[in-house]
């Protein structure tokens, strides 16, 4: 990690921060990518995303992860980091904050959510030691509000 990058979990003010952050570095979008959604993590789980920002140099963010327990698994989504600051070792930085956020809470394997039409998100994710589990297939039915 950059000396000069300081993670920590996101606030509720920062919500609309998030959300541009997700629209210009994260591929695709989900039914849950608004602000109504993020209100509802930040409210069950309260340190589950963790933001970086620039140490000293004000609040900007600069990449996010979600680091979701849910008392039997770890899961990681929304591994975004600003185009401009890539390659600084920020998302580095954010996976290891949650695999410490999960092996503090007992966690023993975490999973990640990627793209299939995302080979720079497949590369990082490799590059973290993390790989596709060709066994299972996810399945999803979207809820009614």
């Amino acid at each position: 990690m950059t000396d000069d990058i300081a993670l920590r979990p996101a606030t509720p003010d920062e919500i609309p921060a998030v959300l541009a952050l997700w629209a210009r570095a994260a591929k695709g979008t989900s039914i849950t990518d608004d602000a109504d959604g993020v209100a509802a993590l930040l409210a069950r789980d309260p340190e589950c995303l963790i933001v970086a920002t620039r140490a000293g140099a004000g609040e900007a963010l600069l990449g996010t992860v979600i680091a979701g327990w849910d008392g039997w698994r770890c899961h990681l989504y929304r591994l975004a980091v600003d185009p401009d600051h890539r390659r600084q070792g920020i998302g580095a930085a954010l996976l290891a904050a949650a695999e410490a956020r999960f092996a503090a809470l007992g966690g023993r394997r975490a999973d990640a959510m990627v793209l299939d039409d995302n080979p720079l998100g497949q590369r990082t994710w490799t590059a973290a030691g993390y790989g596709p589990q060709p066994a299972w297939t996810r399945w999803v039915k979207p809820l009614s509000a």
